[in-house]
């Protein structure tokens, strides 16, 4: 599926991260050679999905994402001016921080988690229910299209029911935008509850009180989970001191190459759960976005979507955005769909 908008308004870890570009090219030309084919074939990727076994979970990784997955403040090598590698009084290997940009996030698409081009041919979809002007999703769309991701965007309102299965079963995955009201039906909320359940990652985007209608609504049917609130931040956190501090959650894939970033302005709170894995403390301590990751399965909850079009170029943004589709592909848990199956549907 091509980009496409519709208008449905009247209907503390480091790592050496020195690795060739050369290898890197052609593991991610493997991989985008499988997921091209996987997208052309004559079948829907919302078909029931095979699991990953573990014992080739780490190869998968290995060939998908990034040598940084999971480093949020990555090293490299240190060389003299000679070109020979440094070794400290003990004969070890020197290491020093990679350059940075001005808000002090590794620079360059090796420490996003995945290579760029590395999704060509997968869609995701959006269910973009708050659309006021000036939320053109534009900023969010260049972002995921660098990682190959193409995207269906309903804007405003979702399709019938009917055509929803038909959009699910085309894409790798799905991300919901809520309004101050409710825009889903028990139809729509059934069939998402479905796809989630088959491996495919859903994204719930809530906001200050009261946009977080659906938000809420889909939480709760899928794991349990809820928002509420209005609380100011407008600041960059960085990462935790701890666990009980404001900042990043250190250490997850979705916050690879991460040392700080954009709250949002007004954001909706998450309810503490033990199934989710925060990944975003505001600068209230409040919890901004977590991630569910049980039995295979994978959503993100968060609380401020104005992020994807307010400060945009504000830090970490994109690169959070990038993770989490990345992330939500949920390839080192599951296959990709085969013919076989889709065509039994």
């Amino acid at each position: 599926m091509s980009n496409y908008t519709i208008n449905t308004k009247c209907a503390s870890h480091h790592a050496c991260t020195n690795v060739s570009s050369f290898v890197r090219l052609i593991r991610v030309a493997l991989f985008t050679s499988l997921l091209i084919l996987s997208a052309s074939a004559s079948y829907g990727q919302g078909a029931p999905r095979a699991s990953v076994d573990d014992s080739a979970r780490y190869e998968i990784r290995s060939k998908v994402y990034n040598m940084s997955a999971g480093v949020n403040s990555p090293r490299t090598v240190s060389v003299d001016f000679e070109g020979k590698v440094e070794l400290d009084y003990l004969g070890d290997t020197v290491y020093k921080a990679v350059y940075k940009d001005n808000y002090g996030n590794a620079q360059g698409q090796q420490y996003d988690l995945a290579p760029d081009g590395a999704f060509e041919g997968q869609t995701i979809l959006v269910l973009q229910l708050y659309a006021v002007s000036g939320f053109d999703f534009e900023n969010p769309r260049k972002a995921l299209a660098e990682k190959g991701f193409s995207m269906v965007r309903y804007k405003d309102y979702p399709p019938s029911p009917e055509q929803f299965r038909q959009d699910l079963d085309r894409a790798c995955q799905l991300w919901i935008i809520s309004d101050a009201t409710s825009k889903l039906s028990d139809e729509h909320i059934e069939l998402i509850k479905t796809y989630f359940d088959r491996g495919y990652g859903v994204y719930i985007w809530g906001d200050n009180e009261p946009y977080y209608a659906d938000a809420n609504k889909v939480a709760e049917a899928l794991f349990g989970g809820s928002m509420e609130g209005d609380t100011y931040g407008a600041q960059p956190v960085g990462i935790q001191v701890n666990e009980s501090s404001p900042g990043i959650r250190e250490g997850h894939d979705v916050t690879t190459g991460l040392e700080t970033v954009y709250e949002g302005i007004t954001i909706a709170t998450l309810a503490e759960q033990s199934n989710l894995t925060p990944l975003i403390y505001g600068s209230a301590n409040n919890l901004v976005s977590a991630a569910y990751e049980k039995d295979g399965k994978r959503a993100i909850l968060d609380g401020g979507f104005t992020r994807l079009y307010n400060k945009w170029e504000t830090a970490g943004t994109d690169r959070f955005i990038k993770n989490a589709a990345v992330w939500l592909v949920n390839v080192d848990n599951f296959e990709l769909p085969s013919p076989e199956l889709s065509d039994a549907e």
